[in-house]
């Protein structure tokens, strides 16, 4: 047992050396403008199953230099899932997305729905869990002070603050459920065909509601067979065929 743990650590080390070296020298191929054959030694990365912000950044960067519209948004959008408050990342991938044909307005939230997405969004699941975590311990801590003390204005204080305590732990849970329900919704695709005719039901001989051009993000609703429904931020929908478009939630 003990050699097959020693095979596989330097099994690990192995590769972790070699993608370091592939990195390196795909940044050197960058350096001296051979975009390609950083993109291809960049990929080869990709392919052995590691992945990081920086390495799609340099990606989206690589295939922005060669005017690769969908892939370089493609990539900036992966690297910025990874890390998303890269302010790098996001000035490279609004420069990327001034080179798509699509116009698309956004459709903003407003009033109660814009709120509550604003409070859902303020953390992540695993950040609104944690409070919640905390507030239940206080409230336990506190309710214990409030029932073991003497004092009645101590008693007061104990009790109002175990509750708020447990109001705030209920209302974490709540707001936990609703962030990890956004981001089960949470489905975006990049187009990678030049041109994708949508239409307005899952076959080819179904009208044709609009047409989309490579690095338009889309929203993607259901898959049906080969083809899958997607919204845009205009709140169009429609039928687009499957190999049109790469998600990004595929790592």
């Amino acid at each position: 047992m003990r050699t097959i743990i020693v095979a596989l650590l330097c099994f690990s080390l192995f590769g972790f050396t070699q993608n370091n070296k592939n990195f390196e020298e795909a940044n050197a191929l960058y350096n001296d403008g051979k975009y390609a054959e950083a993109i291809d030694k960049y990929e080869s990365i990709l392919e052995s199953g590691n992945h990081s912000a920086q390495l799609y950044y340099n990606l989206g960067n690589a295939n922005y230099k060669l005017n690769n519209i969908a892939p370089s948004i493609y990539y900036f959008e992966k690297a910025l899932k990874l890390n998303p408050n890269d302010k790098e990342i996001k000035n490279n991938l609004s420069f990327a997305q001034k080179m798509t044909v699509d116009a698309i307005d956004i459709v903003p939230k407003v009033g109660f729905s814009k709120l509550i997405n604003n409070v859902v969004n303020t953390f992540k699941t695993d950040t609104w869990a944690k409070i919640s975590v905390v507030g239940v311990l206080l409230f336990v801590l506190l309710f214990l002070v409030y029932y073991f003390s003497y004092s009645t204005s101590k008693k007061r204080i104990a009790f109002v603050s175990s509750i708020v305590s447990l109001v705030i732990a209920c209302f974490s849970v709540a707001m936990a459920f609703q962030k990890e329900g956004l981001n089960k919704k949470d489905n975006p695709a990049i187009v990678f065909a030049q041109e994708s005719r949508v239409k307005a039901d899952p076959n080819q001989t179904s009208e044709e509601v609009f047409r989309l051009h490579e690095g338009t993000k889309v929203q993607v609703l259901e898959t049906y067979e080969d083809w899958k429904k997607i919204q845009l931020s205009d709140n169009s929908l429609g039928w687009i065929p499957s190999k049109d478009i790469k998600l990004l939630k595929d790592f």
